[in-house]
């Protein structure tokens, strides 16, 4: 069973930047770390000067039935953001699991066992974890295609998310971004095993981020709330 996370836990941006959860319901202790619920928030020391992650808030995907004042005790496995919209990536230390279940179980009955989705304990997998990609502004290059492939053997959903550190903006991109970037399939739905998304970037949108390094994030993410993440640099000269 999957660990409830605790304010003891390795939590990360994908710039290697530690997080130090603030708990909000500070009641109940594993080996001195106080368990996160939904909406506790924390803050990153992200080292990425032109746009650092910041913070986050914790989100239950609504796996257990486990509460404190009526609000979702956080797995280490529910899938969580960075305020720029990247994965948090978390590694907790106690030995203690969670027994709990999506719902309450009546006095004097066992859990039930666990579904196969629920089960799951292998992250999906982004083709190709990594991309460089050069892109001339003048004269203008053509379009520049990006291509990920997607598996999992439940998959959930996926996030797209571009970071320009000459602009110092961020955008989700999972719905494309109309006459700009064109995202097929686009809306972060995931209904197969395998899935390839191709992103489609005008010159127009290209030019307007500045000369440098502009960082795309796929994360792919498992009905167990696991996720992993492909990476996309596009050097704009």
């Amino acid at each position: 069973m999957p660990q409830i996370l605790t304010t003891s836990a390795q939590i990360f941006c994908p710039h290697v930047g530690k997080g130090t959860t603030t708990p909000s319901a500070p009641k109940w202790q594993i080996n001195s770390g106080f368990v996160s619920v939904e909406n506790d928030v924390g803050v990153l020391a992200c080292p990425f000067v032109p746009l650092p992650c910041g913070g986050y808030r914790l989100q239950s995907m609504g796996l257990n039935a486990s509460e404190i004042d009526g609000r979702k005790v956080i797995l280490v496995t529910d899938f969580n953001q960075t305020f720029t919209g990247l994965p948090l990536l978390i590694t907790e230390t106690h030995q203690v699991l969670d027994d709990s279940t999506p719902a309450p179980i009546p006095p004097g009955q066992s859990a039930p066992p666990l579904s196969p989705e629920l089960a799951d304990a292998a992250p999906p997998v982004v083709a190709p974890p990594f991309q460089a990609l050069p892109w001339v502004s003048t004269p203008p290059s053509p379009p520049l295609v990006v291509t990920f492939t997607l598996t999992a053997t439940f998959p959930q959903k996926w996030v797209l998310t571009l970071i320009s550190t000459p602009s110092k903006k961020k955008f989700d991109l999972t719905n494309g971004i109309p006459s700009q970037v064109q995202v097929t399939p686009s809306g972060g739905a995931w209904p197969t095993p395998s899935l390839t998304v191709t992103v489609t970037l005008s010159p127009t949108f290209l030019a307007s981020l500045g000369v440098g390094p502009q960082d795309m994030y796929m994360t792919a993410v498992s009905k167990r709330g696991l996720s992993k993440y492909g990476q996309a640099t596009i050097t704009v000269s």
